[in-house]
């Protein structure tokens, strides 16, 4: 595409919508001859996961990249990145590693948030729409009242 600038790409985050998109670029750009296992429903699948961050590279309304990252507590895994060869060489993949590396460090800044909360607090905690921090964690973590005794 000539006369694109990389300023014409815009970043967001991927929607249902761009998920056989997104499973159709894996096929035909990342997946050719290794057979198609990054299909419709995998994909989704990292859509659906809180751990999981998907961005897409727009030119226009056109998908022209992607990329998928899982986000683990001391690591992050690039399960997939796409560009479309008529984008290549503009540095759309670097872009989107970009984005995704700077949601890991995010990510990993609260996860440090959250630990340094739980070993103050004893519990799990989380903020809820109202604005109150409760605690969210399955009954087994969460620590056990103290039993008070009347003086």
């Amino acid at each position: 595409m000539i006369g694109m600038k990389l300023a014409d790409i815009t970043l967001r985050l991927a929607r249902r919508a761009d998920v056989p998109t997104l499973a159709t670029m894996s096929r035909d750009l990342i997946e050719t001859g290794l057979g198609w296992h990054y299909r419709p429903e995998r994909v989704a699948k990292f859509l659906d996961d809180p751990e999981t961050a998907t961005v897409v590279a727009c030119d226009r309304e056109r998908t022209v990249g992607f990329a998928i990252m899982q986000l683990f507590d001391e690591r992050a895994h690039l399960v997939l990145l796409a560009v479309r060869p008529s984008h290549q060489q503009r540095g759309i993949g670097r872009r989107l590693t970009d984005w995704l590396v700077a949601s890991a460090s995010t990510a990993r800044r609260r996860l440090g948030s959250r630990r340094a909360a739980r070993r103050q607090s004893g519990g799990v905690r989380a903020l809820s729409s109202d604005g109150i921090h409760r605690n969210t964690a399955p009954p087994g973590l969460l620590p056990r009242p103290r039993n008070r005794r009347s003086a």
